[in-house]
């Protein structure tokens, strides 16, 4: 009898020394991202993006039903073309201006999202994921995480494609996981300590934006040559300006037509069915007319992103009669960019 204790007891130890009462398992981590798309902006209004990161987990080595809590930081540095910069953020073009924007962790666009690397703003997104392993292995992801990405107004564009890349430091994962066969674990400290393991990975992603070539913010003057009493007998001479705002390297021109009152080229002013010849032309000494013809007659140059303003030199010249009255006319300007 007491031999057949004894062999049942020995069958038991070794059934028990089948089931380990502990599994190590690997838990590794990936993480997905969108880009942020801006399209076409031009500082004049504040433009709105989003892009997402998914973080996948996925846990190997393990023989019996396990469960694994995950805590991760999701990090965002200032960007290939951020010189630095983390508030606000930019991207440049490639001739290096620059266009502000900036990422942040809310949809009020009040946080900005940065990177515990980041002295200013240390502040990453901070996801916990818990899921159950089954017997040969498996893992989850994480709900979408939004990116709310803003370009604030600002002026003084230059026109052209905008870009920038976060890579590497710039856009990585921090994680630690916690696993247990039985139960569930504690998550980890922090995403960089406790728990059983982890580890660092990039989501890299690009930022883009297009400043397209544009004029803007159009102001004009008068031009008053004033009274002239009776008989025209010398040249009236007046000015008048021409206001703009145009994206930076876009290149224009400015024409000025002939008026609602021409006879052929000649520019007139009109009262009733009576006429003053008059002329505008480019430069102070009044010997350049203005007209439409680009290359030939019009006015050109190239957007600085800011107002720029052009002078218009008009004449009337002597040796004209008239009846007295008030004599106008009306010139269409257009710019061409």
């Amino acid at each position: 009898m007491s031999d057949f204790f004894r062999l049942v007891f020995a069958l038991a130890l070794a059934a028990m020394g089948c089931w380990p009462t502990h599994a190590k398992a690997l838990t590794t981590c990936t993480a997905d991202s969108t880009a942020l798309a801006f399209g076409t902006v031009d500082g004049s209004t504040a433009r709105d993006t989003t892009g997402t990161i998914v973080v996948t987990c996925t846990t190997t080595a393990v023989s019996l039903l396990s469960r694994v809590r995950v805590r991760m930081c999701l990090n965002i540095g200032t960007g290939s073309t951020g010189a630095g910069q983390t508030n606000p953020r930019r991207m440049t073009s490639v001739f290096g201006d620059p266009l502000q924007f900036q990422i942040y962790r809310d949809p009020a666009r009040s946080q900005v999202w940065g990177s515990r690397q980041l002295p200013g703003i240390p502040t990453p997104v901070m996801v916990d994921l818990e899921y159950q392993v089954l017997v040969l292995g498996g893992g989850a992801s994480t709900p979408p995480v939004t990116m709310h990405a803003r370009i604030p107004v600002q002026d003084g564009l230059a026109s052209g494609g905008y870009a920038s890349s976060f890579a590497g430091a710039d856009a990585h994962l921090e994680y630690r996981y916690a696993e247990q066969l039985l139960g569930t674990p504690q998550y980890p400290a922090t995403c960089v300590s406790g728990g059983s393991g982890g580890n660092t990975t990039s989501f890299p992603f690009d930022v883009s934006a297009t400043v397209p070539p544009a004029c803007r913010a159009y102001t004009t003057t008068d031009l008053d040559f004033g009274a002239v009493p009776g008989l025209i007998d010398a040249n009236r001479d007046g000015t008048s300006t021409i206001a703009m705002t145009c994206t930076g390297r876009t290149a224009w021109n400015v024409g000025l037509d002939n008026g609602r009152n021409a006879a052929g080229n000649t520019r007139r002013m009109r009262r009733g069915v009576d006429y003053v010849a008059y002329e505008l032309y480019r430069e102070p000494a009044r010997t350049s007319r203005w007209g439409t013809t680009i290359g030939t007659d019009t006015v050109p140059g190239t957007g600085t992103g800011s107002t720029q303003t052009l002078t218009v030199h008009g004449r009337v010249p002597a040796g004209q009669a008239v009846p007295a009255g008030n004599y106008s006319d009306t010139i269409t300007v257009t710019i061409t960019y």
